[in-house]
């Protein structure tokens, strides 16, 4: 045990934790496991096994604001990434999850904690209020990896943020009626529960709504310069959240939510550079924080669940959620695949951790201490649906269809006019194309031509979020900026794998050919080396035009260059089976009769009104 009699044991310990949880996010990027479950796992290490760091005699007092704070800084962040836009596919089973899968899922675990955890009534329905959460910080990893078809992945990115406030106000609301004001009965419990949760929305969305839009105000009259923006939008956020609570006990979360929601969907400012600055603390808070509560776990609590723990996570994992979700989408118009899948995806995550740790906290030295088993069935759960979940959902997706094996979709990062021809000649071949961009302009014209858009920056991480991955399974860089491809191409890699992400060749003056030969090294160089974004930007205006031509015996690769001489650029190639190959410098393709060649020609008088159609560039 490091005894804290001195500063510089208190700084190594504060260091180790943060050591520790970074770390431990980079050691499970490079094994590839979930990092709640490494996390959670040097946290019993440091903690119950080696009683190395106690976080009760580090942080004192603080602890639990502390933790709160960074919960609400978590969950800020969790609604920026959220679009009202998805609304409007998904409303309808959205919302059905977030109440009637809600009520279920409080009834069955409360049910399950009673009667498999042997836990009092009070402690049950807390629990099972408490549960009704997912873990949006493991959700948003999963479904980047599964990619998932059709409408599952925004359902389940939007729940994952959304039930966290609506579980933890529930939890407060139980914990109030039944641990604070110790209700006598179910219609003094429901009395309470009802006044606090009109308090809860009124506190939490006037005030939310009301600060955000000072704070738009402030930002779009330029009264913060840019470099205090993110710091003052931090600032405010906190100054909310306690707001909230010295308002009404625990309202914070839903004042943050809507802070978050409000600033990411509004079009007044732009916001893009203080979510990046939110996403790199979310990291950092997420790893310390299940260091230090997962090192407050006690071996003897855990044992005390015996059996009973794990059945009580295989009851959630097996019956509570797939019948919860199952009720809850009948008549939404989701496929039962669709009902499957979701019915599979519920891990718990830093939410849950955080306000269990509170409550224990919270109730320590009150009149009716909350028991320990409380706490240990949380981690428990967190621990047993991560693993599941993250080791299974993937073989589920594809299973149900939902998930390719091998996709064939390109996402391209750009949206100007070559961009979009090249978009449009793969989408005639069933190819599935997505094409971000961080201009407005071009963005608007490929959503009118009826391209799959997104307005984002392509190296963001919440563009990850964002993104319908499904049937996507390369990246293309094609923007004008030799960096920004570099970037996007070691970006997407992590994704995709080094062999399916791909750039135009860099621009190389006499001067630079050394320094740009070392920094651009990400990413298959696109269709050649002499193809970079000026010369193929310069093609399409001199009329070249995108053609896909399928290769017969009679009508072989010879005579297509032939037809179109040797400026014919040839781009991708599809396969009678729908596989589609990219050229790239480094495997020059070969086309053979069967195949489909998509290529960039100059094309005769006779075909350009033919090809023009859907494949030329506009604008």
């Amino acid at each position: 045990m490091l005894r804290l009699e001195s500063p510089e044991k208190i700084l190594v310990a504060l260091a180790a934790v943060f050591v520790l949880g970074i770390g431990g996010q980079w050691l499970a990027w490079r094994v590839r496991v979930p990092s709640i479950l490494l996390l959670m796992g040097l946290g019993v290490v440091v903690g119950p096994a080696t009683n190395w760091i106690v976080p009760d005699e580090l942080f004192g007092s603080v602890l639990l604001p502390t933790v709160s704070l960074a919960v609400a800084v978590i969950l800020f962040e969790g609604s920026m990434n959220l679009r009202l836009a998805d609304l409007r596919s998904i409303g309808w089973p959205l919302g059905s999850l977030l109440t009637v899968g809600v009520a279920i899922t409080w009834v069955l675990v409360t049910a399950a904690a009673r009667y498999v955890l042997a836990l009092d009534w009070a402690t049950s329905l807390l629990l099972g209020a408490l549960l009704v959460v997912t873990g949006p910080t493991v959700i948003g990893p999963l479904l980047r990896h599964i990619r998932p078809l059709g409408r599952v992945g925004p359902i389940a990115r939007w729940e994952g943020v959304v039930i966290d406030p609506i579980g933890a106000v529930l939890a407060v609301l139980v914990y109030e009626a039944l641990f604070v004001h110790n209700a006598p009965d179910f219609g003094s419990a429901w009395q309470i529960g009802a006044w606090g949760l009109m308090l809860t929305l009124i506190v939490g969305i006037g005030l939310g709504g009301g600060v955000t839009i000072l704070l738009l105000f402030a930002l779009r009259k330029h009264m913060v310069p840019d470099h205090l923006q993110s710091p003052v939008t931090l600032m405010v956020v906190l100054g909310a959240f306690a707001a909230s609570n010295v308002m009404h006990e625990e309202t914070g979360l839903v004042t943050v939510t809507v802070m978050g929601l409000v600033l990411a969907n509004q079009k007044k400012v732009t916001v893009k550079h203080i979510l990046q600055f939110k996403e790199n603390l979310t990291v950092l808070l997420i790893s310390t924080l299940f260091i230090v509560l997962t090192a407050r776990l006690n071996f003897a609590d855990i044992a005390q669940l015996s059996w009973r723990g794990p059945l009580f996570v295989a009851v959630l994992i097996v019956f509570v959620r797939p019948l919860s979700v199952y009720v809850a989408t009948i008549g939404t118009g989701l496929k039962l695949a669709e009902r499957a899948f979701l019915g599979w995806l519920a891990p718990r995550g830093i939410v849950a951790a955080a306000v269990a740790s509170v409550f224990a906290l919270q109730s320590a030295g009150g009149e009716r201490p909350l028991g320990s088993e409380f706490v240990a069935a949380t981690f428990l759960v967190i621990a047993g649906t991560v693993l599941v979940y993250g080791l299974t959902t993937g073989y589920v997706a594809r299973r149900l269809g939902l998930s390719v094996p091998d996709p064939q979709g390109v996402l391209i990062a750009s949206a100007h006019p070559a961009a979009r021809a090249i978009a449009h000649a793969l989408g005639k071949q069933n190819i599935a194309v997505q094409v971000v961009d961080t201009n407005r302009e071009n963005i608007r014209i490929a959503r009118m031509e009826g391209l799959s858009t997104l307005y984002a920056n392509v190296l963001s991480e919440t563009t990850l979020e964002k993104l319908d991955l499904g049937g996507i399974g390369r990246m293309m860089a094609l923007t004008p900026n030799d960096e920004v491809n570099s970037l996007a191409a070691e970006h997407f890699s992590e994704l995709f794998g080094r062999s399916q992400v791909y750039r135009l060749a860099p621009q190389q003056g006499a001067g630079d050919r050394k320094e740009v030969s070392e920094e651009l090294i990400f990413g298959r160089k696109l269709f050649g080396d002499e193809v970079t974004y000026p010369a193929l930007d310069h093609r399409f205006e001199e009329g070249a035009i995108v053609k896909a031509t399928r290769l017969t015996e009679e009508y072989p690769w010879s005579e297509f260059l032939e037809k179109y001489g040797e400026s014919a650029l040839i781009l991708f190639k599809v396969d009678e089976l729908g596989k589609l190959t990219i050229s790239t410098t480094d495997s020059p393709l070969k086309p053979r009769p069967g195949d489909t060649v998509i290529a960039l020609v100059d094309p005769s008088e006779g075909d350009k009104s033919a090809v023009v159609e859907g494949t030329a560039p506009a604008g």
